[in-house]
């Protein structure tokens, strides 16, 4: 049950509660037409007290359905693996006797028919065709499958000395940038001579 409905059960029964109260506490000797019926005080909060008890009962009620389902549920749980063992070492017992299976409640298994081969060819058919539309391949099918990759720019390392890490209590002083050599620029090409 959820909890709203809880929620209006208990106010629905409040409710009731309060308007015998208040009949009581206003109306101690009253009179009353209700439809076509009159109505004392007494006999109107005779049956509101009536409602009451029904609404109360209910609710015990439910309460104990609620706890009699969880007990079966925790039966069921526990007493389930010993009830197929059971029914298995059974119909082993007694695999040819329909007779004697029949006394537990048992029927014999069915034996399975062989397929056609028209039967056989329609679901190889269809296996292919689920094969094709799901887009499965096989193991090596799957290795030969490679992604591209585009706009990625790999730098390889050219250093083969490792970077020593330095300690954090001395301060890393930036090396010196080395000098450039100049460049001059020529307009005439340049000539190597050989000597002999």
């Amino acid at each position: 049950m959820s909890s709203s409905t809880l929620n209006t059960k208990a106010a629905a029964l409040a409710h009731v509660q309060a308007l015998i109260a208040g009949t009581q506490k206003h109306f101690p000797s009253g009179s009353f037409t209700i439809g076509t019926v009159t109505y004392t005080s007494a006999s109107l909060v005779q049956v509101l007290t009536d409602l009451v008890s029904a609404m109360q009962a209910h609710n015990v009620a439910a309460a104990g359905a609620k706890d009699a389902l969880t007990a079966e549920q925790a039966a069921q749980a526990k007493v389930d693996p010993i009830l197929r063992a059971y029914e298995r070492l059974v119909l082993v017992t007694f695999a040819g006797a329909t007779q004697t299976l029949a006394d537990f409640g048992l029927a014999p298994p069915k034996a399975r028919t062989p397929l056609t081969a028209q039967q056989l060819t329609a679901r190889a058919a269809k296996a292919k065709a689920t094969r094709v539309a799901r887009g499965t391949t096989s193991k090596k099918q799957k290795l030969a499958v490679k992604g591209d990759v585009t706009g990625v720019l790999v730098t390889p390392v050219t250093s083969s000395t490792a970077a020593t890490p330095t300690s954090p209590a001395s301060p890393v002083t930036p090396a010196p940038k080395p000098a450039q050599p100049a460049t001059t620029t020529s307009s005439e090409p340049s000539t190597a001579i050989a000597t002999k």
